[in-house]
């Protein structure tokens, strides 16, 4: 089976790393929005209309599902992208709700969402967790995680001070911590020391899950082949895979 992965830029290909470890499919073909990233701080509008580009692109290619790993584009677009496009399409918010809703079963439990403002302000997570009664929920929108990922960034001070800067007014420490935005588990070791006790769900991992339990799927023989597309410096998405991704020579074309 082929797979289409869309992101507003790089920060998709950490839910692209869990597609690769559990070899679901043959081929993923990976399109990136480098040049208008972030989607995050956009209106839903321009997003959806962002999203629906998207598809056009993704139908020159002869994919069997897509996979929206932004989490803004989930949060917005969804309805509009399932109703233009000729395959399934699957976005990362459900899954992530679905993965605490399978996972923990005490009610009271604090809930911590960090995602984009764009994500966050949709309510989107915080809807679905009280759906299954969840009420101790904090959502966050820690903006400069994004591009202290963006500088390869993922321990030291400059994080330290940043994750200081968005946790020291919480009134709780977290039981669980949804990663609410495809860049978050780049750092989840520097937010999992920060909190040791809290339970961390990312997309990658959840959108895995879901995707076994609504297709057709089987373990793959061979290595995944991978194709990355970008609007802006295709290069460039290419050398943070090859260094996110720890690609082997042949896996990406």
């Amino acid at each position: 089976m082929r797979a289409g992965v869309f992101d507003s830029g790089v920060g998709g290909l950490s839910v692209v790393r869990s597609l690769l470890e559990h070899r679901l499919f043959d081929e993923i073909i990976y399109y990136g929005d480098t040049a208008r990233v972030p989607y995050g701080v956009k209106d839903k509008n321009t997003i959806i209309r962002y999203s629906l580009e998207a598809v056009e692109f993704f139908k020159n290619f002869d994919i069997d599902t897509l996979i929206c790993a932004c989490n803004s584009v989930s949060a917005y677009a969804i309805p509009e992208l399932r109703a233009k496009a000729p395959f399934p399409v699957f976005g990362v918010i459900e899954p992530g709700a679905i993965a605490v809703h399978n996972t923990i079963t005490n009610k009271d439990a604090h809930i911590l969402i960090l995602g984009t403002r764009a994500t966050i302000n949709s309510g989107k997570y915080q809807h679905l967790l009280e759906g299954y009664g969840f009420a101790n929920i904090t959502a966050l929108a820690p903006s400069l995680f994004v591009p202290i990922v963006e500088e390869g960034l993922f321990n030291g001070p400059i994080l330290e001070q940043a994750m200081h800067y968005y946790f020291k007014d919480l009134a709780q420490a977290p039981d669980v911590i949804i990663l609410g935005c495809t860049h978050f588990p780049l750092i989840k070791d520097a937010i999992g020391a920060y909190f040791p006790k809290a339970l961390l769900i990312h997309s990658g991992e959840a959108i895995v899950e879901h995707l076994e339990g609504h297709l057709t799927l089987e373990k793959q023989k061979q290595k995944t082949q991978l194709k990355l597309f970008a609007t802006e410096n295709p290069e460039g998405l290419k050398k943070v895979a090859a260094t996110w991704l720890g690609l082997e020579k042949g896996m990406l074309l």
